[in-house]
């Protein structure tokens, strides 16, 4: 708890500095979706859990809440459980090999970006990716950026990891997207507090 605190704090202290360096207050920099994606609203919401675990709450926004691959938008993930970066990127390059992403060469060099970017998560901690306009992914945690990948491909193949049709979740994808199950064993959006569904793994598909 108190190693969980002081790295808390070690992010509280940096992300000040950074907003002091730059001339912005709290308001602005807590804006950074906006800064990002134009007249960004949420899109949807879903939890996602593997068994009995609560993995991580996600939320799209997009311009008037409108997704649409051609345009900006944000994935944010609110961690409610500890995780290694390395292991998330890991997983983050299984999915896109699962939805028949073969090139290697680029799959290699994306794993090693990831691993860069992607910071050891704990209970409470927000990573969010943003696709810009000029087809970047940008990525940030908390409201601190931490690296950002140019190549359009890896956006596409990364955010579709939740986003595409061919998604490992598609009750996901769905409530992301803000639109109806069809599945009456499932939550719809309207069946949760704050519209956020509860999308649990398949037996396969452990998020390890």
């Amino acid at each position: 708890m108190v190693k969980h605190k002081g790295k808390r704090i070690s992010k509280f202290i940096y992300s000040a500095g950074v907003m002091a360096l730059l001339g912005l207050s709290p308001a602005m920099a807590n804006d950074y979706i906006g800064t990002m994606v134009p007249d960004a609203q949420k899109v949807g919401s879903a939890r996602m859990t593997y068994m009995f675990w609560d993995v991580y709450d996600a939320a799209l926004y997009a311009p008037q809440g409108k997704w649409s691959v051609d345009h900006p938008f944000a994935l944010k993930l609110t961690y409610l459980r500890d995780l290694h970066g390395q292991k998330i990127a890991e997983r983050s390059i299984k999915e896109m090999r699962a939805q028949g992403f073969q090139d290697e060469i680029r799959l290699a060099t994306w794993h090693i970006q990831m691993q860069a970017i992607f910071p050891d998560v704990q209970e409470g901690d927000v990573l969010t990716g943003v696709y810009t306009a000029d087809k970047q992914s940008v990525f940030f945690d908390g409201t601190r950026e931490i690296g950002r990948i140019q190549d359009p491909e890896f956006g596409r193949r990364f955010f579709g990891i939740w986003l595409n049709k061919e998604t490992s979740e598609p009750e996901l994808r769905t409530a992301l997207l803000g639109m109806s199950s069809t599945n009456q064993n499932r939550k719809t959006l309207s069946d949760v507090q704050n519209t956020q569904n509860t999308i649990r793994y398949g037996g396969a598909r452990a998020y390890d």
